[in-house]
């Protein structure tokens, strides 16, 4: 090849090599472009004219290249770090400027200063808060007694530095979050918090704490630590430091306590209130008896208690009852407990703390507190309890007289307060408070939950009828109840007596409280349904199985949660939670007292007809004799039911005019082991029913303090107060006479029709019309005889 032809060769292979113009570029033939080859200088400098090209991009375009320059690795873990050395820095600082208080027994007895109690006119209740407390030396408690305190809160206590880093760090964090304490804090901790600091819930306070706690450990010794821990902790009963919990529950010194003893002290110290033997519900003592054999299954696992030992401890030792405490005589003690139970509760809900911070931040600190206890009221219901019952019961003629026990509780159903309370004979007498227990069953006080249910979920009959105030059931006593599919449950719950009704109609039934009846009800509504809504209008079913036999009221009650139920139905389905408190101020602070009425929890429609029914059982039905015809009643409109437990181990009346709710309530109860009892022949009587007793207390009480004026309001067309009832002769066959009977007494909202009910009866009851002859004994709500046949709750009421 010649030099001319490798020439032009060169000339192709370079022309290949040069880049492609743009198919936008317009093209110039004539042009004379030079030919950039790869590798070239030129080509080099356009690489970098791009990566200019990319930069700028970067900072003019979607600003991902800046995030990522921003948020490197090196970047993120130095700045973590950085945060870390002033976080130290920060503790150092901290932990150098925090002394520990040499002496804080002068500031500790000036923080333990007298609550002050007042009715809801500014008048003074009570002055409260003597303290008890005697300061022992830690060779006075036996050692197996001193691990009972470190097995139940702290078993680290004796290798840990003084602080639970996880807890305080929990416990600042929940602080800063608004959700307060959560536990986890040593025993030296806890030491620091009761002897140097506050319990009020800062993260100031929780930090100064956790450095005293590191410096206290270092300068203390662990048994100097323990002994502080003990001698200041609250036991409750006003007791401070172990020897005066040793005198206040079990009538001996410190150094007499026995190991199972001093695990009951231990395990107290969660929640003394709510632990306290003689105060506490059938789930306080559940709860304390389980953190009894906690604590010393502790001690065995750490080698402080033979296993053989604590095989022989299988019974909680039951501390005594409890002294007289100066300020709490009569109703007094009563009012002070449940004011300061829902203070706490309302601490806890605003702060996160538990039970035992609550009461430590109550009890002796300082509270001026304002209840809504109206003074005239208050006398006048613990007048009418005196005059009806305790003025009648003797002692000495009749041994079950002293087993009958008095609770009631009276609220104004528009605000929800707590306007007059009766817990029991003497506080000093009875440290209990009847008002407030909820371990004697309602009775057929809770019938009307049911109708309300049924009315609420626009129920039906088996049938398809729709069950209202004129609905017609089977009254026959022992029918067996069947559910949707016409299947028995094997639940026939027994009528007073034995009576058998016939077809009756709801508003009958309520009148005669005939259990076969409401016992259809309930499974024609669904118990669940049942007790769903027992649940919303203040009952507490968390627990409680839905079962036929809980239309007898089967379930534990107290008058206070009574009160809470009917007071929701007077004020026309709006939930009221009954408070007792109207203000509570400790120095400059004020603590937001929760309104009690809450939400729409029934409609109005539901609750004003289950009203209009119960006035029927005032006026023509178990409370007649002992609230209707009472010759204190003034004109009153009163809507009510009687209640009374099948072995007469309880009796109620709860009741309400529109402008007030008292609910009542006896219980039979062993004047010495407590146990529950049978009232069998008290005050004179074969049976204490519910339109007795509890019915007269009500009648004496609510006629001297309501407005004889007031009528009920009632969004309904159905029941006694807007339409005449009808009441069939107890028969085994049913007559067919046309009814007769007059209205009731209470002013028809309409005009009353005296129609027949057009509803024909359920497939399952009888079809002969009922008759209007009244029966010739007065009802009494006397209860029936035991009930067998639900094989999953016996039903125990009339």
């Amino acid at each position: 090849m010649g030099r001319a032809e490798e020439r032009r060769a060169r000339q192709r292979g370079a022309r290949r090599a040069a880049p492609r113009r743009s198919s936008g570029t317009p093209q110039n033939p004539g042009a004379g472009e030079p030919t950039t080859v790869i590798g070239s200088p030129s080509a080099a400098g356009g690489r970098a004219a791009a990566r200019r090209a990319a930069r700028a991009g970067g900072k003019g375009g979607d600003g991902k290249g800046r995030i990522r320059r921003l948020f490197t690795w090196k970047k993120i873990l130095g700045t973590f770090l950085g945060f870390c050395l002033l976080g130290i820095g920060a503790f150092i600082a901290l932990y150098l400027a925090v002394d520990v208080p040499k002496d804080n027994a002068a500031a500790q007895a000036a923080q333990r200063q007298s609550n002050v109690y007042k009715y809801s006119d500014g008048s003074t209740l009570a002055r409260d808060g003597e303290v008890n407390r005697e300061i022992v030396d830690l060779s006075k408690v036996p050692k197996k007694v001193q691990y009972t305190f470190v097995a139940a809160e702290n078993k680290t206590f004796y290798d840990d530095h003084g602080i639970d880093l996880k807890g305080t760090a929990r416990g600042v964090l929940n602080t800063l979050m608004g959700k307060g304490a959560q536990g986890g804090s040593t025993i030296t901790q806890q030491y620091v918090k009761n002897y140097y600091l506050s319990q009020e819930q800062t993260v100031s306070r929780k930090l100064k704490e956790m450095v005293i706690s590191l410096k206290v450990d270092r300068q203390m010794s662990k048994d100097d630590i323990l002994a502080g821990y003990i001698n200041t902790s609250y036991y409750g009963r006003g007791a401070y430091g172990i020897q005066a919990a040793s005198q206040a529950y079990y009538r001996k010194d410190a150094d007499k306590l026995s190991v199972a003893q001093g695990a009951y002290l231990a395990a107290l110290l969660q929640a003394p209130s709510q632990y306290d033997w003689h105060a506490a519900s059938d789930t306080g003592k559940r709860l304390v008896t389980n953190r009894w054999n906690y604590v010393l299954d502790n001690m065995v696992e750490e080698g402080w208690l033979d296993r053989s030992e604590r095989q022989e401890m299988t019974k909680l030792p039951v501390p005594k009852e409890p002294r007289p405490t100066a300020g709490r005589e009569g109703q007094k003690g009563y009012l002070i407990e449940l004011a300061n139970r829902q203070l706490e509760d309302q601490l806890m809900q605003e702060q996160g703390i538990t039970r035992s911070q609550a009461e430590a931040a109550v009890v002796d600190q300082g509270w001026t507190i304002t209840l809504n206890v109206d003074k005239k009221k208050q006398a006048a219901l613990e007048k009418a309890v005196k005059a009806q019952l305790t003025g009648k019961l003797d002692k000495k003629k009749r041994k079950v007289d002293a087993n009958v026990q008095a609770g009631a509780v009276s609220v104004d159903p528009d605000t929800g307060r707590i306007v007059a309370l009766y817990g029991g004979e003497d506080y000093f007498k009875h440290y209990t408070s009847n008002a407030t227990r909820p371990d004697y069953q309602p009775a057929s006080t809770f019938k009307p939950v049911i109708l309300a249910a049924a009315l609420e979920e626009s129920a039906e009959t088996q049938s398809g009828k729709p069950i209202g105030a004129s609905t017609v059931y089977d009254g026959t006593s022992k029918r067996p109840v069947v559910d949707a599919n016409g299947d028995k449950v094997g639940f026939a719950p027994e009528n007073e007596d034995d009576q058998d009704y016939g077809d009756v109609t709801v508003q009958t039934a309520m009148n005669k409280s005939i259990n076969s009846v409401f016992a259809q009800m309930g499974v024609d509504v669904g118990m669940k349904n049942v007790m769903d809504v027992a649940g919303k209008l203040g009952m507490d079913t968390e627990n409680e199985q839905a079962v036929p036999a809980q239309t007898l009221g089967t379930m534990g009650a107290s008058p206070l949660q009574m009160a809470g139920v009917y007071a929701t139905l007077d004020n026309h389905g709006k939930k009221v939670t009954p408070g007792i408190l109207k203000k509570a101020e400790h120095n400059s602070r004020t603590v937001a007292i929760p309104d009690p009425i809450g939400e729409q929890v029934i409609s109005s429609e539901a609750a004003d007809t289950v009203t209009s029914v119960l006035t029927g059982v005032v006026d023509d039905g178990t409370a007649r004799q002992s609230v209707a015809n009472n010759p204190k009643r003034n004109g009153q409109k009163v809507a009510g039911k009687t209640g009374t437990s099948d072995d007469n181990k309880s009796a109620w009346f709860t009741g309400y005019t529109p402008d007030l709710v008292t609910s009542v309530g006896l219980f039979g109860e062993d004047a010495k082991t407590h146990a529950q009892t049978k009232m069998y022949g008290a005050g004179g009587f074969d049976r204490v029913n519910g339109g007795g007793f509890p019915a007269q207390i009500w009648a004496a009480y609510m006629f001297g303090v309501t407005d004889p004026d007031a009528r009920f309001e009632l969004d309904t067309d159905q029941g006694a107060a807007v339409q005449p009832t009808w009441t069939p002769t107890p028969t085994e066959e049913p007559m067919t006479e046309e009814p007769t009977e007059e209205p009731t007494t209470k002013e028809p909202t309409e005009e009353p029709t005296t129609e027949e009910p057009t509803e024909e009866p359920t497939t399952q009851e009888p079809t002969e019309e009922p008759t209007t002859e009244e029966p010739t004994d007065e009802p009494t709500d006397e209860p029936t005889g035991d009930i067998t046949l639900d094989p999953v709750r016996p039903g125990n009421e009339q």
